[in-house]
């Protein structure tokens, strides 16, 4: 899986001077069932241990401030990430059970419909 940048071709600055830089992508990582105390910091080390990662976050609720119990990793490469699948699905993380799998694409959402009718008036 890779993607691209585009970059200027040396200082020329006339439209047209680009090129393609393919970049290896980072292999992104969904984890389930984490337990509530985990941060990304401890996220990120304990998944260290598989290989390099690139980021790790833990998904917080907007209200709380408190996690929702899943968040992200994305590993170095692929095989960094197939050893992390590896070595973590299924395992115990603080007496809970971790879900690991490749993270799905986000899928588009609908807008929201926010506010229903609050300034019109009422016909009661």
């Amino acid at each position: 899986m890779a993607r691209y940048n585009l970059h200027k071709r040396g200082s020329e600055k006339k439209a047209g001077r680009y090129h393609k830089c393919y970049i290896t992508m980072a292999k992104k990582l969904y984890v389930g069932n984490l337990p509530y105390s985990v941060n990304d910091a401890i996220l990120g080390d304990h998944f260290a241990k598989a290989g390099a990662v690139s980021s790790a976050s833990v998904i917080m609720d907007k209200m709380t401030g408190r996690s929702k119990g899943f968040g992200f990793v994305e590993m170095a490469n692929d095989e960094e990430a197939t050893r992390a699948i590896e070595m973590w699905d299924s395992k115990e993380m603080d007496g809970r059970t971790i879900r690991v799998s490749e993270a799905r694409p986000m899928e588009p959402r609908a807008p929201r419909q926010g506010g229903g009718d609050r300034f019109q008036k009422r016909s009661w």
